[in-house]
C-alpha cells in the first residue's frame, strides 16, 4: 500500500480538528455534569490544543464568557492545510 505524503498531512490535519472539537464539547460539558481536568484524556485534547489556541486569545479574549478564538484557529488551520497540501502537491510530493 503506497500512501502519499500528502495523504499523511491531510490525515494529521484532520487530527488536530477533531482534538479542537474535542475540546468545544468538553468546555459545555461542565454545564451539564461534573468532569475531571485531571483525567488524562481531557489533560491531553487540553494541552495538545493550547499552543494553538493561547496566540489567538491574546488576540481575540472571551467575550460574555465564549472563547471565540477557536474559530480563527479553525479558519487559519483551513489556511494552513491547503497551503501546505498545494506546495506538496506542486513539488511532486503528493
Amino acid at each position: 500500500m503506497n500512501i502519499s505524503l500528502t495523504y499523511i498531512v491531510w490525515v494529521a490535519f484532520k487530527a488536530v480538528e477533531w482534538l479542537l472539537y474535542a475540546r468545544i464539547i468538553l468546555s459545555f460539558l461542565p454545564l451539564f455534569m461534573r468532569i475531571d481536568p485531571y483525567h488524562p484524556i481531557i489533560r491531553f485534547v487540553y494541552e495538545t490544543t493550547e499552543p494553538l489556541m493561547a496566540p489567538f486569545r491574546r488576540i481575540l479574549p472571551p467575550m460574555g464568557g465564549f472563547d471565540f478564538s477557536i474559530i480563527i484557529v479553525f479558519f487559519v488551520l483551513q489556511i494552513v492545510r491547503s497551503v501546505v497540501i498545494q506546495l506538496l502537491v506542486s513539488a511532486g510530493l503528493g
